[in-house]
C-alpha cells in the first residue's frame, strides 16, 4: 500500500446519515485518498464533501469513483476491485437490524475483503480506529495468503 490509499465507502440506506456525518468529520483525511463508492452512497459522499468545502470545493481535487448502486451490482463491482488488488481499505456502514435484498452480495463483498486481507471497518468506531492508525498513512503492505496449493488441490481432484 502506498501513502495514498484506495478507500471504499459503502453504506446501507439506514446508515447513510451516519456515514455522511463520519465523512464530514474526517473530510480532510479522506480527501488525501482515492475514494470508491457504490452509487447512492457516492453521491451522498460527494454532496457531504461539497457542503464541507463550500466555495473551496474543487471537483477535480476530489478523487472519487462512483460504482453502480449496491443492489444493482455495485457490491459485485467493488468485490471485483478487491480481488484485483485495487482496494486497500473498506469502510462499510451496514445495517445489522434490517435484512437487505442483496444480502448475498454483501456477504460476498465482506468475504472477499477478508480473503484478500483488506482492512475493513463495519461501523463508525472501527472506521475511526482504521483511519487514525499510523499504518493508514504509511506504505503498509498486508500479508495476503497464497492460495496456489488450494487451487492446485482443487484442480487435481
Amino acid at each position: 500500500m502506498e501513502n495514498r490509499k484506495s478507500v471504499a465507502l459503502v453504506a446501507h440506506d439506514n446508515m447513510k446519515r451516519d456515514l455522511a456525518e463520519w465523512v464530514d468529520w474526517n473530510w480532510e483525511v479522506l480527501l488525501k485518498h482515492h475514494l470508491i463508492c457504490t452509487g447512492t452512497t457516492g453521491k451522498m459522499v460527494e454532496r457531504t464533501l461539497r457542503d464541507r468545502r463550500g466555495k473551496e470545493f474543487d471537483e477535480e481535487a476530489v478523487d472519487i469513483v462512483l460504482l453502480k448502486s449496491g443492489p444493482l451490482g455495485g457490491d459485485q463491482q467493488l468485490g471485483a476491485m478487491i480481488a484485483e488488488g485495487k482496494v486497500e481499505a473498506v469502510i462499510f456502514f451496514w445495517d445489522p437490524m434490517q435484512a437487505q435484498p442483496h444480502d448475498v452480495d454483501v456477504k460476498a463483498l465482506l468475504r472477499l475483503a477478508t480473503l484478500y486481507n483488506v482492512p475493513t471497518a463495519i461501523n463508525r468506531s472501527t472506521a475511526d480506529f482504521l483511519i487514525s492508525s499510523p499504518l493508514f498513512g504509511s506504505n503498509y503492505c498486508p500479508v495476503v495468503k497464497d492460495y496456489k496449493s488450494y487451487i492446485e488441490r482443487t484442480l487435481n481432484q
